[in-house]
C-alpha cells in the first residue's frame, strides 16, 4: 500500500504532514497493515530531512509561487510551475499511489494536477478558516475535505467537509514542568511568558518584544522564538536593553525542535504568537491562555478569521497589527496576568477548542480510502467526527 503527502512552504503544511504520518506508521504497527510505503512529493522547502528520518521517500519537486501583487516573479515562477507539473505526473505515474494526503499550499500544486489526471483517491486538509487557491481547486475532485475552523466549510462543496481540527505533532506534547524549566535554564518562580514567531519568526513581534524587555524581566521570565533569521539580531539587541536587567530571565532560541517546543509550551504560562493555524491548534492542545496578533500580510487575511474565530471561544485576545504598540502589549500582558479566574476559563475554553486526535481521524481516513482504491475492506472503519461537534 502507497500513500502519498503533498504540500509545502511553511512548518503549517510540514508539520501536519508529519503528525500524519507518524500516526500512519503506528496503525499500520499495531493492526499490521503489511507493506506501507509513504512518499512526499513537493519542494524542498522546508523539513524533508525530517520525513526522511521518519522513513518516507521524498521526491522533490519545483513549484512556483503566485502572488497577490503584481510581481515578475509571478512570470518567472510559471518556468517552475510547467516543467514541475510534468515531473510530478510521471513519479505520480511511477508510483500509483493508493492514496494522497495533500495539506495544500504552492508547493503541492503539481501533485494535485497529476492526481487529477491519473484519478488517484484524494484527502485534502484546510488549515485556515480561509481556504488557499490549491485546495480550493483540489476540492473539487477531492473525496474527503478535512478542515480545521468552522468558517472553512460554506468554501467548499457541500458535503465533503468534515471538521478534523489539525493534526499535532505528539512529540511536542507531555513531558514534566520541572525538567522542561530545568532544560530551559528557568530559575524564578515568577510567571512565564513565550513569544512565538511559527517557524520562521515574525519580525514586528520581536521589535514589541525587544522594546518591553525590560519591563517583562522584571515581573516574567521571557521565552523567546525569534525565528533563525533574525536570532543574531535579537539576542544582541536584548543584551543591551538588559545590560543593567534581569538578563538571566530572557531566553531567546532560533527554532525550537520538537523537545524544546514541548519544553516551552510546559513552562509557558502566556503565549504571544502569530495566528497561523497550526500554532493555534498546538496553543489549543496544551490549554494556554493566549495572545494572538494575526500576519496582516496574511493570504486572504487568513490569520485574522483564524484568530477571531478562536478568540470567540474564550481561548485567547487578539491585538491586531495596527495596534502593537509597545505599550499595548505590555498592558495586554499584565491585564491577562491580573485576572487568574479568566486566565482559568482562556485554559478550559482552549483545551475544549482542541482536538488532539486529528491525525489518527485523518490517518485513518486516508487507509480507508486506500484501501478501497486496492478493492480490499478494511478490518475497521472508524470515520470523523462529525462537523457539529
Amino acid at each position: 500500500m502507497r500513500i502519498l503527502f503533498t504540500g509545502g512552504g511553511t512548518g503549517g503544511h510540514f508539520f501536519p504532514i508529519l503528525a500524519v504520518a507518524r500516526e500512519l506508521k503506528k496503525i499500520a504497527e499495531d493492526e499490521r497493515v503489511l507493506d506501507l510505503e509513504l512518499y512526499y512529493m513537493g519542494p524542498d522547502d522546508f523539513g524533508t530531512d525530517l520525513l526522511r528520518s521518519e522513513e518516507v521517500i521524498s521526491v522533490i519537486i519545483a513549484s512556483g509561487k503566485m502572488r497577490r501583487y503584481a510581481s515578475l516573479l509571478n512570470i518567472t515562477d510559471l518556468f517552475k510551475v510547467i516543467p514541475g507539473t510534468l515531473k510530478a505526473i510521471w513519479n505520480m505515474y511511477l508510483i500509483m499511489p493508493d492514496a494522497i494526503f495533500s495539506k495544500g499550499g504552492y508547493g503541492a500544486l503539481p501533485a494535485m494536477v497529476a492526481a487529477y489526471i491519473l484519478h488517484i483517491p484524494v484527502l485534502i486538509h484546510e488549515s485556515d478558516a480561509v481556504p488557499g487557491r490549491v485546495n480550493r481547486f483540489a476540492a473539487r475532485f477531492a473525496r474527503r475535505i478535512g478542515i480545521a475552523f468552522v468558517a472553512a466549510e460554506a468554501q467548499f462543496p457541500k458535503g465533503k467537509s468534515v471538521l478534523v481540527g489539525i493534526p499535532i505533532r505528539k512529540r511536542i506534547l507531555g513531558g514534566d514542568i520541572r525538567i522542561a524549566k530545568e532544560d530551559l535554564e528557568i530559575n524564578s518562580n515568577l510567571p512565564v511568558i513565550a513569544f512565538l514567531g511559527a517557524s520562521q519568526g515574525a519580525q514586528k513581534i520581536n521589535d514589541a518584544a525587544l522594546e518591553i524587555l525590560k519591563e517583562l524581566t522584571e515581573e516574567y521570565e521571557v521565552l523567546h522564538q525569534t525565528g533563525e533569521t533574525h536570532f543574531e539580531e535579537v539576542r544582541g539587541e536584548a543584551s543591551v536593553v538588559l545590560e543593567r536587567g534581569h538578563n538571566d530571565r530572557y531566553h531567546a532560541f532560533g527554532f525550537l525542535d520538537e523537545r524544546g517546543m514541548r519544553d516551552l509550551y510546559n513552562a509557558a504560562d502566556l503565549i504571544v504568537a502569530r495566528a497561523g493555524a497550526s500554532t493555534i491548534f498546538e496553543i489549543a492542545a496544551w490549554g494556554k491562555p493566549a495572545i494572538l496578533i494575526p500576519l496582516m500580510q496574511a493570504a486572504q487575511d487568513h490569520q485574522r478569521k483564524n484568530a477571531y474565530e478562536y478568540a470567540a471561544r474564550g481561548a485567547a485576545v487578539v491585538l491586531e497589527e495596527p495596534n502593537l504598540a509597545p505599550h499595548l502589549l505590555l498592558a495586554e500582558i499584565r491585564k491577562v496576568f491580573a485576572k487568574p479566574d479568566a486566565m482559568q476559563q482562556m485554559r478550559e475554553a482552549a483545551q475544549k477548542f482542541s482536538r488532539i486526535d486529528s491525525a489518527e481521524l485523518i490517518a485513518r481516513e486516508l487507509l480507508k480510502l486506500a484501501f478501497h482504491s486496492t478493492g480490499i475492506a478494511p478490518a475497521e472503519e472508524k470515520p470523523y467526527l462529525e462537523l457539529n461537534q
